[in-house]
């Protein structure tokens, strides 16, 4: 039976992945636990047999069959499967990262999870040491992962990147290099069987990769969920308005979704000024194609930095006589002091509401009023146990169905 102790589905959780994976072994631990008991029920009532006697005859099958001399834990009940490797990071004073793995992983498959854009405060060394890691901190701390858990005789290693470092470097332009692509060059040279990440910033990144796989999942599902809760979509007057042309296809997906009407908003920039936070971008002029006065505008991005852009887009539909502006982001950075500039603009009545996914751990922003934190660590949970068993991903990776469905039946009551 391969929903109970033991298995060979196998957890490390990076510093910086390590809130983002609690969360997906909550999901993993109830999903085993659900799938087990159908199984039983079926095969009981198929071969006539006692449920009790059948947990049991599972168990003595387990047994038999670990490495272990036995399994620890009841010989009738279920045994939830510990799926979390207990590893133990150091961060040295010169700044050199080491990763020890303290369990037995051979012959296992291990899903290596890092949040590279979490910069809260986090205990290093034992929890002798509280330190906040910046992305390059927190991309070695993955590699020095993978090269333990490689050394520790692993069958299969995938990483679960919710935000892929350096995907904004994707595209040459100059004397530059394609960082997002020297990173996969680095993952497949380190036997990396698989990437899961979310709402890769181009699709060009995938192309990176000769032999590893990357599966690219979508938080629109869950910001569609939280839409329905704040607006009515069946009696609202709602358009989606795409930020800017490379935008465009994502909003155009939530339009027919919704099916409501797209606009789009066109920003000339001035490419000579290099944006440093929220009010000094770029940007010189911007013009709507489309009409917003007096609805609900909707607008979604894949990342918000520094989030002026985001900003000035929102100002400008605010005064194009939107009556709420709502905006969607699948990876909530808001780097610098960009939390405060949102709170100013929230004070002004610029926006309504901000919908962001938890792919990006946070704590300060959770607490401010305009912003909503969608879930997305149950669509991980159900992609990782799918892989593991060899089942498909597509109603995972293209969602419309679902969606479609969560469309018909949303109004504020049922949301």
């Amino acid at each position: 039976m391969p929903y109970s102790e033991p298995t060979d589905l196998a957890i490390v959780a990076c510093p910086g992945g390590e809130a983002f994976a609690n969360e997906v072994l909550t999901h993993l631990r109830h999903m085993y636990k659900h799938r087990f008991t159908l199984k039983s029920d079926v095969i009981s009532k198929r071969y006539g047999l006692e449920k009790d006697a059948l947990v049991k005859q599972i168990n003595l099958s387990n047994d038999i069959h670990t490495s272990d001399l036995c399994v620890r834990g009841s010989l009738d009940k279920y045994r939830t499967p510990n799926f979390k490797v207990n590893t133990r990071f150091t961060y040295f004073a010169n700044g050199e990262y080491k990763a020890e793995i303290l369990d037995c992983i051979r012959g296992k498959d291990i899903y290596i999870f890092q949040d590279v854009e979490n910069h809260e405060p986090i205990a290093m060394n034992d929890g002798k040491n509280v330190m906040s890691l910046s992305v390059n901190d927190h991309v070695m701390g993955l590699l020095v992962a993978i090269d333990a858990v490689r050394q520790a005789g692993a069958r299969q290693i995938t990483l679960v990147l919710p935000v892929y470092p350096y995907s904004r470097q994707h595209k040459k332009k100059s004397r530059e290099g394609l960082t997002a692509a020297l990173l996969g060059h680095i993952y497949e040279s380190m036997e990396v069987t698989r990437i899961i990440t979310l709402d890769l910033h181009s699709r060009e990144i995938v192309n990176a990769f000769s032999h590893t796989h990357c599966d690219n999942l979508h938080a629109s599902y869950q910001i569609i969920r939280e839409l329905a809760k704040v607006v009515d979509l069946t009696k609202e007057d709602l358009v989606v308005v795409s930020p800017d042309t490379g935008a465009i296809d994502r909003n155009k997906f939530y339009a027919t979704g919704l099916k409501k009407p797209l606009a789009m908003i066109y920003k000339e920039r001035d490419y000579s000024i290099v944006t440093q936070d929220a009010k000094n971008t770029n940007i010189k002029s911007i013009k709507l194609l489309g009409d917003v006065k007096g609805k609900v505008a909707f607008l979604a991005d894949d990342m918000l930095g520094t989030g002026g852009t985001l900003l000035k887009a929102m100002s400008f539909l605010h005064e194009q006589g939107a009556t709420k502006v709502i905006a969607a982001i699948s990876l909530p950075f808001f780097t610098g002091n960009a939390v405060e500039q949102f709170d100013e603009a929230y004070k002004q009545g610029l926006f309504f509401r901000i919908i962001g996914t938890n792919a990006v751990y946070h704590e300060d922003l959770l607490k401010r009023e305009w912003y909503i934190s969608t879930n997305v660590s149950g669509l991980f949970a159900n992609v990782i146990t799918r892989l593991h068993h060899n089942q498909s991903l597509s109603d995972l990776l293209d969602n419309r169905s679902i969606i479609d469905k969560l469309i018909k039946v949303s109004t504020p009551e049922q949301a």
